[in-house]
């Protein structure tokens, strides 16, 4: 790593640095989200075109410095032969905000649950006895780490993004070590794939071709459950899902106007 200036900030003044370092300097987290080889692909054309201005940001952390925004650039630098890449090295503190950085492509609701999942892990192995709910900055929705526990450990093509808006209403962060947190979310990930397998049976039921209308079925469910403009749900998490998952079992083709 070469130094090349030191500044900060403008709005936080948190001091950063400016450097150069060999790719092989630069390591990935192990909670970063899954390279895209599409936008790799595209930033690849944009860098030979118009060169690397954008510097990668890193963060220090165990005597190495990890990537934390900017790991499509760096991949793609490495798959166009170069040695070097320009970066800013933000303080250890920011490592795990990961899911504050992501600047080349906000992630989607599967690639923040798959992150935050990860991330949860990581602080699961470095200390079971901490509060998931004193994380709550580094995971920044509890339903992510619900989501994440469905993907990671149950069904990885789960639709997550169908059942964010109800879970936004329903999940919270839980007052419990994570050793203990871990086993709640792996029970709340469950039950939200039984949700997910009522809504299968229904789509099945229904006669519907396309996938994309298993969220209208999960939207009619929680309007015939909890009303049309549902804005706060106050039944706890597993109470809720039931409810939920009773109303789609009960929907016919009435409730959807004659959608097909």
């Amino acid at each position: 790593m070469r130094e090349l200036a030191q500044f900060e900030d403008p709005i936080k003044k948190v001091p950063l640095k400016l450097a150069v370092f060999e790719l092989q300097e630069v390591e990935v987290p192990p909670f970063q989200r899954d390279l895209s080889e599409g936008l790799k692909k595209h930033l690849e054309l944009a860098i030979e075109k118009l060169g690397f201005i954008t510097p990668i940001v890193v963060c220090p952390y165990g005597g190495r410095y990890y990537v934390v925004d900017g790991r499509h650039r760096l991949e793609a630098l490495r798959d166009l032969g170069a040695r070097e890449v320009l970066a800013i090295i933000a303080p250890e503190t920011l490592y795990r905000h990961i899911l504050e950085f992501n600047t080349e492509k906000p992630p989607n609701v599967k690639e923040k649950s798959k992150q935050a999942y990860r991330l949860f892990q990581e602080f699961l192995a470095e200390d079971p006895s901490l509060l998931e709910a004193d994380l709550f900055t580094y995971f920044k929705e509890p339903q992510y780490l619900t989501f994440g526990f469905a993907l990671e450990e149950f069904e990885p093509r789960f639709p997550a993004s169908f059942y964010e808006s109800l879970l936004a209403k329903i999940d919270r962060f839980l007052e419990e070590p994570l050793s203990e947190a871990a086993e709640e979310r792996r029970r709340r990930a469950q039950a939200l794939i039984d949700l997910n397998q009522a809504v299968n049976a229904k789509y099945a039921e229904l006669g519907w071709t396309n996938a994309l209308l298993k969220a209208e079925i999960v939207r009619k469910g929680v309007q015939r459950a909890y009303g049309v403009r549902v804005r706060t749900i106050e039944e706890e998490f597993y109470e809720a899902l039931s409810r939920v998952r009773k109303a789609v079992k009960a929907l016919g083709p009435e409730d959807f106007g004659g959608l097909e």
